[in-house]
């Protein structure tokens, strides 16, 4: 994804109906306000990006990111940095029957890792684990949790630029809400990409890295 696909920083949410005529639910709006509530740690960004249009009659989409990010700046699509993570609320009035409810959160994260990190088998697993621990930490009501943790490894050839080996990890994972108050499931998820771009625990002064 090109620079210029970096949608900008939103002033304040604002729904996205895929319905053209339709007047936006106040269950749907509620949600929406819940998700910029969330009290995330300062080395966390957040900010409205462009959700997807068609999965749902209703919308909307917040991406993370860890530190440097200039407050006036974008909000990346992809990572740019070390670590970049978006969550899409999804809202179908009808209740979808697959969904077991109205609101779905899809959630995507995407890491750098250090090669020490990146080499231990497990790191799927424990990430995956991160999530769940995460949303019962923060209280947050959920019901049919799946997806997928991938790692992954790039070497470079030739004259291409970047570290000759780059090492990275994935999650995607979805899940139903049970209530219209999604600040929670936005903090639990900040915790997930805290863990996955190595940040200490909140309060301790962690080592740079670089």
């Amino acid at each position: 994804m090109t620079h210029s696909d970096h949608p900008t920083l939103a002033a304040a949410p604002e729904p996205q109906a895929s319905q053209e005529s339709a007047t936006i639910p106040a269950e749907f709006t509620e949600a929406v306000e819940s998700m910029h509530r969330a009290q995330l740690r300062p080395e966390i960004s957040l900010g409205t990006i462009r959700p997807p249009q068609r999965p749902a009659p209703y919308s909307h989409a917040i991406g993370l990111e860890v530190a440097g990010l200039d407050e006036n700046g974008p909000i990346p699509t992809d990572s740019q940095g070390d670590a970049f993570g978006r969550l899409i609320l999804l809202y179908s009035p009808s209740s979808e029957e697959t969904w077991e409810g109205s609101m779905r959160l899809v959630a995507y994260i995407q890491a750098d890792m250090d090669d020490d990190v990146a080499s231990d088998p497990l790191l799927p697993d424990v990430a995956w684990q991160w999530l769940g621990e995460s949303l019962e930490e923060t209280h947050a009501d959920y019901t049919d949790l799946g997806g997928t943790v991938t790692s992954t490894a790039s070497v470079r050839f030739g004259d291409i630029g970047g570290p000759p080996r780059a090492y990275q990890i994935e999650m995607r994972a979805s899940w139903t809400a049970a209530s219209t108050d999604l600040s929670h499931h936005v903090e639990a998820f900040s915790k997930v990409l805290a863990h996955v771009a190595g940040l200490p625990p909140e309060g301790v002064a962690g080592l740079d890295r670089r």
